[in-house]
């Protein structure tokens, strides 16, 4: 067998993996949308999925560097890791939580996929090297899956969005932008104070950072709606264990099969856009939601196909430059 043969046989595995992790995190919006149609607050929606994920993440960590590093560097930098857990963790998981009874999963799901581009987007506030930059393509990509977005919001509500659909509009776009951007905080926090964390550590890092917040939001919803029932905890154990455990370790193994291969790396991230697939066919089939149509559906097929042209100008602009680093995507943390 040739090299290249090699290489394309492991590149075909690795798409296919993250086929299976797009699956998995899929299950995040399906699992809301069931929680939240069954009249389960929001506040419970989100903190019981970082409550769950904790003690999920423990076993894993003795394979993946051990807690001791994360430890030690949420110790010596908590100010640091709190505010980057707050806004990458607890804001983007309460708007989204609080999005949930706004429409279908594949709705959320296609208005989420903003964040694809979001990080690229925040490059300019974080960084003063050469990251800074935003390249022409990728703004034309942003445009592209924004323009996708808002053609489904608007197809759904038959062309007219009130004013609870703009509010949960927003909370999806601002959670699309917080999950990112709380990543990049803390990996240009491990940049400065010379840190090394696997990408695993600094998943359970956040988790566990998080939990006085998710704490907070435990007893905001006990207040306001009494016990979580025994159906929405399950439910935010399934989001847990499918998209904080299964899912993301799904995709970090397959970025990592081709981490030396930029364009088969870029059809592996590209393959984040088969979440608004399985999104509605998931939707359809366990929740009873109705089949996208009209603008709604040509609204989510530009969202996958500008999430297919942000993997190849990632591929094409491979070779480690600055610029290559800020387009990257986050999905995972």
């Amino acid at each position: 067998m040739t090299a290249s043969n090699a290489h394309g046989r492991v590149a075909l595995a690795a798409v296919g993996v993250a086929l299976l992790s797009a699956l998995f995190f899929t299950m995040t919006y399906v699992l809301n949308r069931a929680s939240a149609s069954e009249g389960g607050h929001w506040a419970w929606l989100a903190c019981l999925r970082y409550l769950i994920t904790l003690p999920l993440m423990l076993p894993l960590m003795r394979f993946q560097g051990g807690t001791r590093p994360v430890l030690r560097a949420i110790a010596a930098h908590p100010w640091a890791w709190l505010r980057c857990a707050g806004i990458g963790f607890v804001l983007f998981y309460v708007l989204l939580a609080f999005a949930a009874s706004s429409g279908p999963s594949w709705l959320v799901a296609g208005s989420f996929q903003f964040t694809v581009i979001a990080g690229m987007l925040c490059a300019p506030l974080l960084y003063r090297d050469a990251r800074r930059r935003i390249p022409r393509a990728g703004l034309a990509v942003a445009a592209m899956i924004l323009a996708g977005v808002l053609l489904m919001q608007f197809g759904h509500a038959s062309g007219a969005l009130d004013r609870a659909a703009w509010i949960a509009l927003g909370c999806v776009l601002v959670s699309a932008v917080a999950y990112p951007l709380g990543n990049r905080l803390l990996l240009l926090h491990l940049e400065r104070s010379g840190e090394s964390l696997g990408a695993t550590q600094r998943v359970f890092g956040l988790t566990l950072a998080s939990q006085p917040l998710w704490l907070m939001v435990a007893a905001y919803a006990a207040f306001v709606a009494g016990p979580p029932s025994a159906g929405q905890v399950w439910l935010a154990a399934g989001v847990a264990l499918s998209a904080g455990v299964i899912a993301t370790i799904l995709f970090f193994q397959a970025t990592g099969m081709v981490r030396d291969q930029p364009l088969a790396l870029g059809a592996v991230e590209a393959m984040q856009g088969a979440e608004v697939l399985f999104a509605v066919l998931l939707g359809v089939l366990l929740l009873g939601e109705p089949w996208p149509s009209g603008g709604t559906l040509l609204g989510a097929a530009i969202v996958v196909a500008g999430i297919a042209a942000f993997a190849w100008v990632v591929a094409r602009s491979a070779g480690g430059s600055g610029s290559v680093k800020a387009l990257r995507t986050d999905k995972g943390a």
